[in-house]
């Protein structure tokens, strides 16, 4: 860490996770305890996509218009308390959605300074960059991305466009596309006065940013362990209090539901992550140095994290539509399910008026769900799905007439369960990487554009992993018991790949872990990824490991076919089978 500034920390408070979150989070974050700042992510892979729909249906409109109601909530009392507002909530429209809380200011005869930051946007640039020869290659495949008509590319932009608009005064600042941790790290590097070269200061602020971008998710929400957290009736959001040297607290508003503990802070850490190196536009947090300490209740301190340089590019997220899909699901009640499923399955072909090879992917799966002497009728049901995607719109809904005809002509008990939907279009998504000094950011503060530049930091140091000393792996006898006994996980979507991260709880447990929990082991206890590319990354530091399963959601959430297609159980899923669990781990449950 570099000197101090002498600067106070810096509290900055989270309220919303994702466009949706709760209404009220941003009210709750101003007037139930002090804050220095006010943040909010708002964007995701998926949101891009319902964005640009959003846009071409009504041009202007591509943001996120609750973060617009939340500023009529709270922005007088923000501005008289001195409050920072950063959000991306800006989606594709940085601008108008400066200039819809510009109306909400006006309407409230306030008079704040507004700020947006964009340049994001690729989408009208793309064939600039095709005649000039620029490439932007495909994240998975380092090939040049595949040439369709895609509806939104965006680069994930950093912190330095935040600081130059707080440095201009700006009390609220609006941006596209950033990084979920940019607009933390942003009123983090504008309070303490970093600069780009500042890499170990800057990935703390990664770290605090990555732990609360997700809201209640550090304070208890979707917590392995929950059964351990009071008030998850209703969790409170969580906020960093970051230091000069870039350490971090992880707290929430006395009096508010939920927990900050050692464990949830974790299991936030793990969530959509892939290596210990967590690339950014401003610096490469090492995840590997992270140190985790409990320091009262609802406080954690985060300390330790070491940068390195950012790589030479910025992430892209690119979306295009893939076609049509339908989806139905027939019910399969009782006995003989996979008798059912087969009827339903040959009977479904014969009435289609078109075959399986007819169409450009079919997916079928049996869910068994159905309990053996079932109390209720719910208890007796599995489920037939069926996943049919085409470019041909009226090749995607012929299937309807497959299902009509099989209604009194197939299985016993035939019924379908609802949901779904036929010839619905779908949406694909492709991460790209495009030349950074390509990118620039554009600040807009009362009317005058400045020009931030995606530059990197000249500086990029050896970053040594911490290597905690641990114990030999217990022996002695084992039970056979779900692995979520002694394990948590979190796990997420990353386009296409899904994460999986799983911690212990000490460093007993850990040593068993890493020790039993091979990619080799994860193959077997997950057989739907035994034919899947798996990346396995050790983190002794925070007693975890993350695997990434590369190709598991297809081409994204949109596009996936699995019932759970942004993989937010996969994590649970996996916690549920058994292993062979050392009877001492056993005990310290």
């Amino acid at each position: 860490m570099t000197e101090s500034t002498g600067r106070e920390p810096i509290r900055i408070a989270n309220c919303s996770g994702f466009y949706g979150d709760r209404r009220s989070a941003a009210r709750e974050m101003v007037e139930d305890g002090p804050i220095d700042a006010l943040t909010g992510d708002w964007l995701a892979e998926l949101t891009m996509l319902i964005l640009a729909r959003t846009q071409a249906k009504r041009p202007g409109s591509g943001f996120a218009r609750t973060f617009v109601q939340q500023m009529e909530e709270v922005m007088g009392t923000c501005l008289d308390r001195g409050i920072k507002v950063v959000s991306n909530a800006g989606g594709l429209d940085a601008d108008h959605c400066a200039e819809a809380v510009q109306e909400v200011a006006d309407k409230l005869g306030l008079s704040p300074t507004i700020a947006y930051v964009n340049g994001d946007n690729l989408l009208r640039r793309l064939g600039e960059f095709d005649d000039a020869g620029i490439d932007i290659m495909n994240f998975e495949t380092g090939e040049p991305v595949a040439a369709v008509d895609y509806i939104s590319a965006n680069a994930y932009l950093g912190a330095w466009g935040i600081v130059d608009a707080l440095n201009r005064g700006a009390d609220i600042v609006v941006t596209g596309r950033t990084t979920d941790a940019a607009i933390v790290c942003g009123p983090a590097a504008w309070h303490h006065g970093w600069t780009r070269e500042q890499l170990d200061e800057m990935a703390g602020a990664v770290v605090a940013g990555h732990v609360i971008e997700c809201g209640t998710q550090a304070t208890g929400g979707n917590y392995s362990f929950f059964t351990e957290i009071d008030g998850l009736e209703r969790p409170g959001f969580p906020w960093a209090e970051i230091a000069a040297d870039g350490s971090s607290v992880i707290g929430k508003h006395d009096g508010t539901g939920g927990g900050v503990t050692v464990g949830t802070v974790t299991s936030q850490l793990l969530y959509e992550i892939g290596g210990p190196g967590y690339l950014g536009p401003d610096v490469t947090a090492r995840f590997d140095t992270i140190e985790l300490e409990q320091l009262d209740r609802d406080r954690v301190r985060v300390s330790g994290t070491k940068g390195a340089a950012p790589p030479e590019t910025l992430k892209v997220s690119m979306n295009s539509w893939g076609g049509f899909r339908s989806d139905m699901t027939i019910g399969l009640t009782g006995l003989d399910i996979e008798e059912k499923a087969a009827l339903v399955q040959r009977a479904f072909w014969r009435a289609c008026p078109l075959d399986p090879e007819d169409f450009e992917s079919v997916t079928t799966t049996v869910v068994r769900t159905e309990k053996d002497d079932p109390a209720s009728n719910e208890e007796a049901v599995a489920a037939w799905r069926l996943t049919v995607k085409d470019q041909d719109e009226r090749k995607a809904k012929a299937v309807a007439r497959g299902m009509n005809d099989l209604a009194l002509a197939s299985i016993p008990g035939f019924f379908g369960p609802g949901g779904g939907g036929v010839g619905k279009p779908f949406g694909v998504h492709t991460s790209g990487l495009v030349p950074r000094d390509l990118v620039p950011q554009h600040v807009v503060v009362g009317g005058e554009r400045t020009i931030v530049d995606s530059d990197a930091p000249t500086s990029d140091p050896e970053v040594a992993p911490l290597t905690p000393s641990l114990p030999a792996p217990p022996d002695g006898p084992t039970t056979r018991a779900p692995l979520g006994l002694v394990a948590g996980s979190r796990s997420g979507d990353k386009g296409g790949n899904a994460n999986l991260g799983v911690f212990v709880r000490s460093p007993e447990a850990y040593s068993w872990l890493d020790e039993t929990l091979t990619t080799d082991k994860l193959r077997e206890l997950m057989p739907e990824a035994a034919g899947l590319e798996i990346e396995r990354f050790p983190l002794p530091n925070i007693l975890s490991i993350n695997f990434l399963i590369h190709g598991i959601l297809q081409d994204g959430v949109a596009s996936s076919t699995r019932q759970d297609g942004q993989a937010k159980g996969l994590g649970e899923w996996l916690r549920a089978r058994h292993v062979d669990i050392p009877d001492s781990l056993l005990e310290e449950v």
